[in-house]
């Protein structure tokens, strides 16, 4: 899955790069990637960053192009079936590849795309299937060290953790009814050994050194222009004002546009999960 960079026809050429979507699966006789398949598409309406009272949630948010979703099937609860990777596709709504399996029964499901799967190769969710990348096991039946993905927090939920392109997470012990698992941000956390995971690291790793290189790119991704603090008027953002350009500048330090700390302030509430975190993302 390299990448390609263009050449330096325009200036807003000359730091752009992409994919080469080598590893999508192709129409027969063509080189084009295959349509995916309709009964799993669903409508996807965009919201602009508004709530459902027209108010905007999510500012620099809105715009971009129309996508179809398409259902990935996180559970893996189809157990000691057999299916086949019958294509490899591309979707816009997440950075790695997805999959599209067909079980013995004939139904289709997509699934994340590990790294090492490709089109024609067979997978399974089973207690007693092998460790190879694209099987789902349930924790208990992974060997410590194992490379793992898409982690369920709750059994039978679907997996919630480490489904990003490129990323994986260790199995580092096993204690009593929970696993040691450490996270890609290098946090490690207690998750009960029935929850499921699918072995392997997740796909197209070079999604990290893929440079959009020109504004218009984030803008089909509907990532509207974010407008710093510093260059606004004291009335719209504490960090505004002063006579040129200027840092932050606060005693009570960086703020948000209503106040509040920001820029580092730890904002987790939730003690009822602290002590499922043996160690926490950035702990030395």
């Amino acid at each position: 899955m390299p990448v390609r960079k263009y050449k330096p026809t325009t200036p807003a050429r000359r730091f752009r790069s992409v994919s080469t979507f080598e590893e999508l699966t192709k129409k027969e006789g063509k080189n084009q990637p295959v349509d995916p398949y309709k009964p799993l598409l669903r409508p996807l309406k965009k919201t602009g960053g508004r709530n459902n009272k027209g108010r905007v949630t999510h500012r620099f948010h809105g715009g971009g192009n129309k996508r179809m979703y398409r259902v990935i099937d996180f559970k893996r609860d189809k157990l000691d079936m057999p299916a086949r990777v019958l294509t490899v596709e591309y979707d816009p709504n997440r950075t790695c590849r997805i999959s599209l399996v067909e079980y013995e029964d004939g139904e289709k499901r997509y699934i994340l795309t590990p790294l090492g799967l490709k089109e024609g190769d067979t997978i399974v969710s089973s207690d007693t299937a092998d460790i190879r990348p694209g099987n789902c096991l349930p924790l208990r039946a992974i060997p410590v060290g194992t490379t793992i993905h898409n982690i369920e927090l709750y059994p039978g939920k679907g997996g919630q953790l480490v489904r990003s392109a490129g990323v994986g997470a260790q199995l580092m012990a096993k204690e009593g009814k929970y696993a040691q698992v450490r996270l890609p941000s290098g946090e490690t956390r207690l998750i009960l050994l029935t929850c499921r995971a699918t072995v392997g690291q997740v796909g197209n790793p070079d999604h990290e050194n893929i440079s959009l290189g020109k504004a218009g790119v984030s803008r089909w991704k509907g990532i509207r222009p974010h407008v710093r603090g510093v260059a606004m008027t004291p009335r719209d953002h504490p960090h505004g004002g002063g006579e040129a350009q200027s840092p932050v500048g606060r005693k009570k330090g960086p703020a948000t546009p209503w106040g509040k700390p920001a820029l580092g302030r730890k904002t987790r509430r939730n003690k009822a999960t602290d002590k499922f975190i043996l160690r926490r993302r950035g702990d030395k």
